[in-house]
This record gives C-alpha cells, structure tokens and sequence, in this order.
C-alpha cells in the first residue's frame, strides 16, 4: 500500500487540529520510525493546509509514462529541490510519481547536480588576511625549495583538551541491529565532563613532548615559556646531541601565550627561531590538521587523568614515523593549495 496518501490526510488533519510541523514530524517518526518522511516535507504540507489546498492525491498525468525523464517531470523535480536544497531521493520520490533510478537520472544527467555538506571553516577571513596566509605561505615554501629550510628541522606544538569519556562521530557510531531492534543510544557529553589540557610538541621524525598541564593552571606566557618550551628544548638538546638546535625552526599558532615579546626573548636567546605562521591558520598547523584528531579518534574512555596521560602519551609514541614525517610533507601541499585557492581555505579542494 502507498504510505504517502494516509500520511498526507494524517498531517492536514493535524494541521487543522493548531498542530505545528514540528509536532507532526516528532509524532510521525514516534510512530512509523526516523525514516518516514522528512521535516522539510512536513511542512510543506502544512503549508498547504493552511493555503486552502485539501486534495492529497497526486494530480493525475497523461500522454508519455510519468516514469521517464520528460520535461514535466524534470521541472517537477527542479521545483522540488529549489523549495528545499536539502532533499533526499525518498523526499522527491514521496513527493512524485517517479521511480528512484528516473529521479537519480533526472538529478544527475539533467540537472546536473550533485549534494554536497555546508563547508566549515573556522574563521571569516577577510582580504588582508588571505593576502597574509598567500604571502607567508610563499616565503616558506621559497625557503624549503631553495634549500635554507629543511622539513625535519621544523618541531610543532599546541595545545588540545581532551575528555576521559570520548564520544565518537556519528558515522563511527553505527551499527548493524537486527529487524525490529531499537538503536543504540549515545550520550552527549555535558559542559561539565571531566576534561584535561595536554601541550604535544613534535617533529618530523617523532614526539618531543607530552605534557599534561596540572589542575586549575592557566597557559600563560610564563607557563608556556617554563613548563613547555624549556623541556621541549632540553628534549631536543638530547635528541640532537651534535647538532643542538642548530637550524631548527618552531612552527606555532598566533595564541597569546605563543605570541609574546617574553616568548619571542627567551626562544632568542635559546637560538630557536620562529617559523611565520599566518593567524586564523589551523589548516596550516599538524596539530590541528593531524595529531589532536589522531588521538582522539584512537582514544577510549579513561577512568582517570593518570590512565588518560599514559594512554595519550603511548597512543603518540606509538605512530609511525613514517606518518609523522609525510604529515610535514604534507604541510608543503597545503601551502600550495593556500596560494592556489588566494588565500582562503582550501580543505574541500584536498583528496
């Protein structure tokens, strides 16, 4: 039996009741389950109550078979999908008479449309600093090319809060469930959950530090300079026993416990210099376009901060280093793909 003719008396008669879409669709997928129609098509339907328009049948059709990709029908969909962007095929199939090979048709040789997610960015860059991200990336990648700057003298580090209790992307959460069986279940994590600031600092051929930062401390300039960089420097020191920190360049964010006279001092005197790094970034740092994913996505729930530092610090040591060193390789790639996209963020043009 066609569910669309019931469902669609259920919403008029609703509609007519002082119901809203909203609570029409929430006692919709209480009943028949998440899949059974869409918001979207709720509420047109609504809509049309409202308008006057009572009948629920679809508008008979003759002449050619409304299977097929005739021009009706290609406008039919073209109107559908212009009402609301975000339909799904079972949308536009409840909404017509078509079959869903004649609609994927219609979509994709017709229309010539494909669906894409909204891209996130993380900041509104504005002209000047797209010209920035293109300058600085140009003045790397010259120095890297011409030889005066080399991937494995470059060390990275940020910070990163991480929860004892990790809740997985949607995706990963799925799950095959039997006919009939309810869903697993996934709970949000609260503002309050227990949560710990790690500093990770790396190079290309490995981790130089895992620091968790103790209780209730803030990174402020002095705890960066004491707590983080005096230790990344005396690791480096030992791992480098010839060469010290000889041509080695810090690659950082623009956070204001990094980006300070008293930072920019003491890596002086130590002799490590500061790699430019364009503000509004993460795209360009390993931190952010790698490792603190990396982790995460590798880390199970820890019942304490002492088992979340061990598991963190293992889960970082424990990378390849052959991963370490093609994620600076990488940073080169996204440089050019930087400038080729002027400047502004380039994440849906990576493959």
């Amino acid at each position: 039996m066609d569910i669309k003719e019931p469902l669609r008396f259920y919403i008029q008669t609703r509609t007519i009741l002082g119901l809203t879409a909203t609570e029409i669709h929430e006692e919709l997928i209480t009943a028949h389950g998440p899949d059974v129609v869409s918001y979207p098509t709720v509420q047109r339907w609504c809509k049309r109550t409202k308008e006057g328009i009572m009948e629920i049948e679809d508008n008979p059709r003759s002449g050619r078979p409304v299977t097929g990709p005739t021009e009706e029908n290609i406008q039919e969909v073209r109107s559908l999908i212009e009402q609301d962007p975000h339909s799904t095929y079972d949308d536009i199939e409840a909404e017509t008479s078509l079959s869903r090979g004649t609609i994927e048709t219609i979509i994709h040789q017709y229309l010539e449309l494909r669906k894409i997610t909204s891209r996130w960015v993380p900041h509104q860059l504005t002209p000047d600093q797209k010209q920035e991200r293109v300058n600085i990336c140009k003045e790397n990648l010259k120095r890297f090319r011409e030889g005066s700057g080399r991937l494995c003298d470059i060390i990275t580090g940020d910070e990163t809060w991480i929860y004892l209790r990790q809740v997985r992307r949607k995706q990963t959460n799925a799950s095959w469930i039997e006919l009939g069986e309810s869903p697993g279940t996934v709970i949000r994590r609260s503002k309050n959950e227990p949560k710990f600031l790690f500093c990770i600092f790396f190079k290309s051929t490995g981790p130089v530090l895992v620091h968790a930062v103790e209780k209730d401390k803030k990174v402020d300039r002095f705890y960066y300079i004491n707590m983080c960089l005096k230790r990344v420097i005396k690791e480096l020191n030992k791992q480098r026993p010839n060469s010290g920190l000889k041509n080695m360049k810090l690659l950082q964010d623009n956070a204001s416990s990094h980006y300070h006279k008293d930072v920019f001092d003491y890596l002086k005197n130590e002799g490590l210099y500061l790699l430019p790094h364009p503000p509004y970034s993460p795209d360009l740092s390993p931190c952010d376009y790698w490792l603190n994913d990396y982790i995460k996505r590798n880390l199970t729930d820890q019942k304490d901060e002492k088992c979340l530092i061990k598991e963190v610090t293992r889960i970082v040591e424990e990378i390849p280093k052959e991963e370490y060193r093609k994620t600076f390789e990488m940073l080169l790639v996204r440089m050019e793909l930087c400038i080729n996209n002027h400047g502004d963020y380039f994440e849906h043009l990576m493959k």
